[in-house]
């Protein structure tokens, strides 16, 4: 029943919150609910390994096609829900500081959001993981046309037209599944997937990787991504950076590992290799950006390259190093962006071009700034450090050239992100930016628990891994 509180209580508050009109009465709502979500989810970490059954929900839903509502957290689903309802909690946080119109149907939205997502990473029925997967999207469309910029329409029309093509081969692999076996329960076709003839076997790889691919996005499906972050309103960029383009990862975990193992292994270095070309391909760009939100855009490109690399690397190393930087860039990239934010409203600027010298006038932005980069970066002792380094040793161990040249992402990421820090905060001031004041309280309290998950999971990693752990030891198909 937890679970199924996890997907209820957003839910329920977003459709509440899309029919009322007061801004402070939502507000307040939005952030008791997000509380609440987070104190739901503490209590299910707390009996995750003593009593299992508390966190599952098994009900028919389409009884006459055995189809089921079937809800389930383990280690995987934990982590990622647990990412889901702090970092939501975080983004309605970041509203309360920003103006937009129509504040209460935005705060429904993305707790509706929030909802697709725990549904997502806790399903165990493959349509109801379709539905899911699907549904997460219309809200953060909404989002980004509606409180969009220039454009806004045709750049969100893209990225939905992407990514329901891409769901579409998802559904085709699904559905030929449920044909073979009659059975659309995760693990249950775990056990017989074995059986399907080969040329089954090569749809499914190729239809799951597919939709998961253009998800995250990696290359040569990244070309939706680069406006779409940039264009986007604060809050649908930091729920597709920091949530919904690790629905993608997750899918290959969750969904093309145990499913495709023959794929895989037989495809695998192909597939890596256009992970690692788009990791080294986002790095350049990302160096040659002068907009802010553009740089950071390829950046999080880049770091999804690196993750499905080492997924597919099919080891125990490359799994644990991919969940644990889905956490890690969940932070940083929902951090760069508000930052990105922050600028831009106290300078009318996005360009790195006309910006300089504000630490003079905001050294705690500077601080918090510096710590998000860091983390960014993957300085040892930041979160960054941990799932890139964990990472790069699968893909070395996997290939020693591909690791070598995978390796070239810290040097290229710690270019791009200190020009960035160094454009902004350091050198003359200019008119835009000599009179800008500090952050405040309002800032500080989105700001300082990223700061602290960045620290805190950088120097104690095993809080995650521990948990990322027992479902990652317990996936039949890795290389020992």
């Amino acid at each position: 029943m937890l679970t199924l509180s996890l997907f209820l209580i957003p839910l329920i508050a977003g459709l509440v919150l899309l029919n009322i009109k007061n801004k402070s009465l939502a507000s307040s709502i939005s952030l008791v609910v997000s509380f609440i979500q987070i104190a739901v989810f503490v209590y299910a970490f707390s009996v995750f390994k003593d009593n299992s059954a508390l966190l599952t929900f098994d009900k028919p839903w389409l009884s006459d096609f055995a189809i089921r509502f079937h809800l389930g957290l383990d280690g995987l689903s934990l982590v990622m829900v647990g990412l889901t309802v702090v970092l939501v909690a975080i983004i309605l946080l970041a509203i309360k500081n920003l103006n937009y119109e129509n504040i209460p149907r935005l705060l429904g939205l993305i707790l509706l959001t929030e909802a697709a997502l725990v549904g997502v990473f806790s399903a165990k029925d493959i349509f109801l993981f379709y539905f899911f997967f699907e549904l997460a999207l219309v809200p953060v469309y909404l989002i980004a046309n509606f409180w969009g910029g220039e454009n806004s329409s045709k750049i969100t029309f893209k990225m939905f037209v992407y990514t329901v093509f891409g769901s579409l081969f998802m559904l085709i692999s699904f559905v030929l599944l449920y044909m073979r076996g009659q059975s659309a329960d995760i693990e249950s076709i775990k056990v017989t997937v074995s059986l399907l003839p080969n040329l089954i076997k090569q749809i499914l790889f190729w239809g799951l990787l597919l939709a998961f691919s253009i998800k995250m996005p990696i290359f040569p499906f990244h070309t939706w991504l680069p406006d779409a972050y940039s264009k986007s309103p604060t809050p649908a960029t930091m729920l597709l950076s920091g949530l919904l383009s690790k629905m993608g990862v997750y899918g290959l975990i969750r969904i093309l590992l145990p499913f495709a193992p023959s794929g895989v292994q037989m495809y695998g270095e192909i597939i890596i290799i256009l992970a690692v070309v788009g990791l080294v391909y986002g790095s350049i760009i990302a160096i040659k950006q002068n907009e802010i939100k553009r740089l950071i855009a390829y950046s999080s490109f880049a770091h999804m390259g690196l993750m499905a690399g080492a997924v597919l690397t099919l080891s125990v190393t490359g799994l644990q190093g991919a969940i644990f930087q889905m956490v890690a860039h969940g932070f940083n990239a929902v951090g760069l962006f508000y930052i990105a934010k922050i600028i831009f409203d106290k300078t009318g600027s996005r360009s790195l071009t006309t910006l300089g010298g504000m630490t003079q006038s905001a050294p705690v932005l500077t601080v918090m700034f510096m710590v998000v980069l860091l983390g960014s970066v993957a300085l040892p002792l930041t979160n960054g450090f941990v799932g890139e380094f964990l990472m790069l040793k699968a893909v070395f161990d996997f290939n020693h050239v591909i690791g070598i040249v995978a390796g070239l992402s810290v040097v290229f990421g710690a270019v791009y992100m200190l020009r960035f820090f160094q454009k902004t905060m350091y050198g003359p001031s200019n008119d835009s930016t000599i009179n800008i004041t500090d952050i405040g309280a309002k800032e500080m309290m989105v700001l300082v628990p990223i700061v602290i998950v960045v620290l805190l999971t950088g120097v104690f990693p095993n809080l995650i891994l521990d948990i990322s752990g027992s479902f990652v030891n317990s996936l039949g198909v890795l290389n020992k």
